[in-house]
């Protein structure tokens, strides 16, 4: 697969439910939550090297506040392959100005891939496996290819992908088209669509053709992105959030998806890391030094080592201790950190905790 694949790390999200750990200087990709000392960042850049071939094919979008960070984590990435935006505005002016820059210096034929910075996975190899898959896909037809993961549970804070017919056969994996995206259904639905098993989780990673995309966005999108090819960068004043989905995916009728399975998780909240890291068989998650009676389900976490938790009796709670910050949540109240967040927003007294 020499050359034909250019991946682009999506790399300015704020990861607000990983508060108070996630903060605005130092976002969930800029962190390490599984003891390793690799970023998530990191992590998805050496995951996708292998597919670059090089850091020259290797792009990365971030905000301008998070620029400096990049360029420390990833040190060997081109200055001209870093695109920094100056204001967020949702992830299709990011897919639409990565994509009007990768047909000005690569071409129209040159075939992208874009990833968020924060997601998890467990088995590069097949990973990589069905990046060629996709690849292929999107070489050989005019199709925007998303990723969808095999779901395990009826998760309610997935989008959800329904497949359609078959396109073919593509190194190994089957692609269609997609019939529909639904968002974040709730349980009841989330259970009917895998009873049907037609269904994939939507990872929020798509390849492309950059002028099939590009395309897409001037039929689906045309405002945003004429304010692009016409100003660049300093359009983003005026442009609208909008996100890829919204935009273009749910509007397109060139979107393909790949059900795959590989060991994926968007890392959304704390749950997400007692997934990956709990062994079989531990009464609680232990990434702090911990002293503990009769506490089971928990989930304990301080950024500094010197520091000592102490709990009694707790169920089914996160404990997260960061530079002078204390969360106590329950877990299935994860979801709500960012409402506390707003609470600290709003207190002028509590502007260094943000």
């Amino acid at each position: 697969m020499s050359g034909s694949l250019v991946p682009v790390i999506l790399a300015g999200g704020k990861g607000e439910r990983f508060w108070p750990v996630s903060r605005r200087s130092r976002p969930k990709q800029f962190l390490s939550l599984d003891g390793s000392g690799e970023t998530l960042l990191q992590n998805t850049a050496d995951r996708l090297l292998p597919l670059a071939e090089s850091w020259d094919r290797l792009w990365v979008i971030t905000a301008s506040h998070l620029a400096d960070g990049v360029r420390q984590q990833l040190s060997q990435l081109p200055e001209a392959n870093l695109l920094v935006e100056p204001q967020g505005r949702d992830t299709a002016p990011a897919v639409a100005w990565t994509v009007l820059e990768i047909v000005d210096r690569l071409g129209e034929d040159t075939v992208v891939g874009f990833f968020p910075a924060d997601h998890a996975i467990n088995n590069d190899a097949a990973f990589q496996n069905t990046l060629k898959s996709a690849a292929q896909l999107a070489s050989k037809r005019e199709a925007i290819v998303t990723l969808g993961i095999e779901p395990t549970y009826p998760a309610t804070g997935y989008g959800y992908i329904e497949r359609g017919e078959s396109v073919g056969e593509f190194n190994s994996l089957a692609g269609y088209t997609v019939t529909r995206f639904t968002e974040k259904p709730d349980k009841e639905t989330a259970s009917q669509f895998l009873e049907t098993g037609r269904y994939s989780w939507n990872s929020g990673m798509f390849v492309f053709r950059a002028g099939t995309m590009l395309s897409q966005l001037r039929q689906h999108a045309p405002e945003m992105t004429q304010l692009l090819e016409k100003k660049g960068v300093d359009a983003y004043g005026e442009l609208d959030k909008t996100s890829i989905d919204y935009a273009v995916m749910e509007k397109t009728d060139l979107a393909c998806v790949l059900p795959v399975s590989f060991g994926w998780d968007d890392l959304g909240d704390w749950n997400a890391v007692e997934r990956l890291l709990k062994r079989e068989g531990d009464r609680n998650l232990e990434l702090a030094k911990v002293v503990d009676t009769d506490s089971e389900g928990c989930i304990f976490y301080s950024s500094d080592p010197d520091e000592t938790i102490v709990t009694i009796g707790l169920e089914d709670v996160v404990v997260v201790r960061d530079k002078g910050v204390t969360l106590i949540v329950k877990k299935d109240r994860t979801q709500e950190i960012k409402k506390a967040l707003g609470l600290v927003k709003d207190n002028p007294d509590l502007e260094n905790l943000l």
